[in-house]
């Protein structure tokens, strides 16, 4: 999953960057999913935002389901820092996923509470998303839900049959939401996106400890993880 950024850090939607940066994992990994983000930056317009997966045209990218708060705030206080609404229509998610669909780029759908599940599922009925659907539950963003069991459970119940699901968890939601995506038999994402610890409270050293730490949650279910290529091969991407 990646956000391409430029030399000041800031996000951009600059097609020359995110194809530069595609390529430069590519081509350090050649067997690596690049999954593309549409959340390119605020302030970009829809078109900003989808048109880098067009000309790119990554193996995914992710679909954002629900028009919401997305701000930065302190946990302890309450206090906002930065406070700003993510816009996703259901045009938007409707145009985001059959361009995706139609340029052999298979959507992850972002879910951040069961009003962007509902979305999607009544978007889905025009019939343009291919099977398998693949879902990704998140957690903790202020503005979304905060990581509860009962409401994982709502959540994988409430997907199509045949679809995967996997989940991430903004700061300490991302652990246990992982766990238990595990438990169900779901998948797990991970990374300093959404993290800076491990489990044990320390910085971790990049998102690869993090990644150590998700093989030991699946060893200890008898889980091992998959290969890039039968990875592929369970979420339906296209051939490479």
């Amino acid at each position: 999953h990646v956000h391409a950024r430029e030399d000041s850090g800031m996000a951009t939607h600059d097609h020359a960057r995110i194809k530069a940066t595609h390529d430069a994992i590519k081509e350090r990994c050649p067997e690596l999913i690049v999954n593309l983000s549409s959340a390119v930056g605020m302030g970009k317009t829809p078109e900003q935002r989808i048109s880098q997966i067009v000309h790119v045209k990554p193996e995914m990218a992710s679909l954002n389901t629900n028009t919401m708060n997305f701000s930065i705030v302190d946990r302890k206080t309450g206090k906002i820092f930065i406070d700003f609404v993510f816009e996703n229509t259901f045009t938007m998610l409707q145009d985001f996923g059959k361009a995706m669909e139609e340029n052999g780029v298979k959507p992850e759908i972002e879910v951040y509470d069961m009003g962007g599940l509902d979305n999607t599922m009544l978007v889905m009925k025009q019939g343009f998303f291919t099977d398998p659907m693949n879902f990704n539950f998140v957690w903790g963003v202020a503005g979304g839900q905060a990581f509860r069991p009962e409401a994982f459970l709502c959540l994988k119940n409430a997907i199509p049959a045949g679809a995967n699901f996997t989940t991430c968890g903004v700061g300490t939601d991302q652990f246990p939401a992982i766990t238990m995506s595990c438990l169900l038999g779901g998948h797990m994402r991970v990374g300093l996106e959404d993290n800076i610890r491990i489990p044990t409270g320390e910085m971790a050293k990049g998102s690869y400890e993090q990644v150590e730490w998700a093989v030991r949650i699946a060893e200890t279910q008898g889980r091992e993880p998959a290969t890039p290529d039968e990875a592929r091969e369970i979420m339906g991407l296209r051939k490479r």
